[in-house]
């Protein structure tokens, strides 16, 4: 009976296969939702605390271990799902001529639509295919090869609807989210202003609340606006009057806004370097009439909207700037086995194969994140990744942007011309450490949640101390002789009841010695500066990079261990890069937490705040030219 079971559902799904090749994708994505099954996972839902937890030095196994894997039925969507969009790409998408004129055809806007690109990850009832992050994240890799395309997607679904659908009442989701997951209509998100880039508390935008009490009046102007001429409904934030405790006071809030609803105007379309064929601009409200039931959530309650839109839509950039680099791969790997110079190919030489190394290095970690975070949202419950998702996005954005650097190395001369795609994909990735928040605030976030974390766990184990437990102080005093001993550490990821692969096992030390030096090196950082080290940015940068780091080393080991466990085809490849990562990882994260030790040789960072500040007193460069003479 199984057997005829499985027999039924894999006829359906080669049907449905055959409507999206014939192109109606969307329909048959609708119907396909019919045979996904729940995610199969092996571990538990998530405690929320897989990355705080390495703050403290320890590795919570259970929340990664083992990587998360998808239901048959999934899988077969996802080929199924793929095959049209791919097709799509590279049938229908002419990139270059988007970039030429700076607009994403109308033809290939509506083939977008026909596709159900729109509304990925609206729920069925609602309109769209109700896809999970981890599907999300594999349609994320083909919709990236055209950064314009990739850009718009997740303008109008990763963060312009996104509040509507993780914060809005039932009445505002049947009201909007049909339209917007067809297509019908455009989605934006308003919240950078002139005065307000990455400091998003400061926004002047007002939202006040007219005499009859029934509508929100929105004045204000909003900047670099991605889908913002094309938007038929905007997420805009607005400060708001709220009483709390009887004291008047400004908070944020969120407002569904329409451009139907009148004193809505777009600027000019901003001449970008990269992303051209998107549109950004700047938008402008002129008491624009607001109707009070499409506040979404709470009065004041907008600045944690925001956050959470942002925090939830970030890991998409692992997948996507890996199948970017995997395409480039491909193209360039062409290139260099045909080329010749000095009668070899480029193939043989040493400096490029070390350029095909770091870029199959940078998609394979970049792809391992992404796919271990998107497999943590899916589990039940409302899992917090925002850590993760914030890691992922800083990783993939620097590496897409040292990869295709690289990649267009390899061509010379001809990558840097028009005539090829390389110049395009170097500009189209520049924007990546700085929209969706900038890589410099990330890792702010980053470091300062996990020590925040910690801080609360070591205060709460004082106070413990204070009240006699002497195991716990005890066990303390044995963790710190341990660590200025040098001993190993051992945190049970190999051995008897380990959950990485034996192959593994040196890289999997590795990372414990890191997670011990970091939980350690994070205790001590926080006895020497207390709060003040909210100040301490380039501290700050270091600990972020370690976490970073070690996040990676977590998705690669788990990844890894599983490709072996089930026979995955190329599994050998896996291991070699991820012990070839993981050593490199270890060895840069040992320097960079050497540099966090009190009085350390190695850090320069006195040094650097001095010619920083001789400069900008300056407001130039300080050295006098080299040819000067003082005779």
């Amino acid at each position: 009976m199984m057997n005829v079971n499985r027999f039924v559902v894999l006829s359906k799904s080669v049907h449905i296969g055959r409507r999206l090749l014939a192109g109606n994708a969307r329909h048959a994505g609708k119907e396909a939702l019919h045979l996904r099954q729940r995610r199969s996972f092996k571990t538990h839902p998530r405690n929320l605390a897989y990355a705080k937890d390495l703050f403290l030095g320890q590795v919570n196994k259970a929340e990664v271990f083992p990587y998360p894997e998808i239901g048959n039925e999934e899988a077969e969507e996802i080929s199924q799902l793929v095959a049209p969009v791919e097709k799509f790409f590279s049938e229908e998408v002419d990139s270059a001529k988007i970039d030429r004129e700076a607009k994403i055809p109308p033809e290939t806007l509506n083939g977008l639509k026909e596709l159900g690109l729109f509304g990925i990850m609206v729920p069925e009832e609602y309109g769209g295919l109700g896809l999970s992050n981890t599907v999300y994240a594999r349609l994320a890799e083909i919709t990236s090869l055209d950064g314009s395309i990739a850009v718009t997607l997740a303008a109008h679904q990763a963060i312009g609807l996104k509040g509507i659908l993780i914060a809005g009442s039932e009445a505002q989701k049947q009201k909007y989210l049909p339209k917007l997951a067809s297509g019908e209509h455009i989605a934006a998100f308003c919240l950078t202003e002139p005065g307000s880039g990455s400091d998003a508390a400061s926004i002047q935008t007002r939202a006040t609340l007219s005499e009859d009490g029934k509508h929100y009046l929105i004045s204000g102007s909003k900047i670099w606006i991605s889908n913002g001429d094309m938007a038929d409904v905007m997420t805009v934030f607005a400060r708001t009057e709220v009483v709390v405790d009887g004291v008047k006071k400004d908070k944020i809030s969120a407002f569904i806004v329409e451009r139907a609803f009148g004193g809505v105007t777009s600027g000019k379309p901003e001449d970008k370097l990269g992303i051209r064929g998107s549109n950004t601009c700047e938008v402008s409200f002129d008491n624009v009439p607001v109707p009070v039931e499409n506040v979404i959530g709470e009065i004041g309650g907008g600045f944690k909207v925001a956050m959470n839109i942002l925090n939830s839509g970030r890991f998409s950039m692992g997948s996507s700037s890996a199948g970017m680099i995997k395409k480039l791969i491909e193209m360039t790997a062409e290139y260099a086995a045909t080329r010749k110079q000095f009668n070899k190919s480029l193939a043989e030489f040493g400096m490029i194969q070390e350029k095909f190394a770091l870029m199959a290095l940078n998609a394979f970690v970049m792809e391992s994140m992404a796919y271990l975070t998107a497999g943590m949202m899916d589990r039940p419950g409302l899992p917090d990744c925002s850590l993760e998702a914030a890691m992922v996005k800083v990783f993939s954005s620097e590496g897409g942007w040292i990869c295709t650097s690289e990649a267009l190395q390899i061509l010379g001369g001809l990558g840097y011309t028009k005539n090829y795609p390389y110049e395009r994909y170097v500009r189209d990735c520049r924007i990546l450490p700085i929209f969706e928040g900038t890589n410099e605030i990330l890792r702010m976030y980053i470091a300062l949640t996990g020590m925040q974390y910690a801080g609360k766990v070591l205060t709460g184990k004082i106070k413990e101390m204070k009240k006699g437990n002497i195991g716990l102080a005890l066990g303390m005093l044995g963790k710190k002789l341990r660590s200025s001993f040098g001993s190993s550490v051992d945190l049970g990821l190999t051995g008897k009841d380990g959950v990485v692969h034996p192959s593994l096992a040196e890289s999997a030390k590795k990372f414990e010695q890191n997670v011990g030096l970091f939980g350690s090196t994070v205790e001590s950082l926080l006895y020497r500066y207390g709060k003040t080290i909210v100040d301490e940015q380039l501290v700050l940068k270091r600990v972020a990079d370690v976490m970073i780091n070690l996040y990676a080393m977590t998705a690669v080991l788990s990844r890894t261990s599983r490709s072996i466990s089930i026979g995955l085809r190329n599994h050998d490849h896996e291991v070699l890069l991820a012990n070839t990562f993981c050593g490199d990882a270890f060895f840069k994260n040992n320097y960079l937490m050497t540099q966090l030790q009190k009085h350390s040789p190695e850090n320069n960072d006195a040094n650097i705040k001095k010619i920083a500040r001789e400069v900008l007193e300056k407001r130039a460069y300080v050295c006098s030219h080299p040819l000067e003479r003082t005779y």
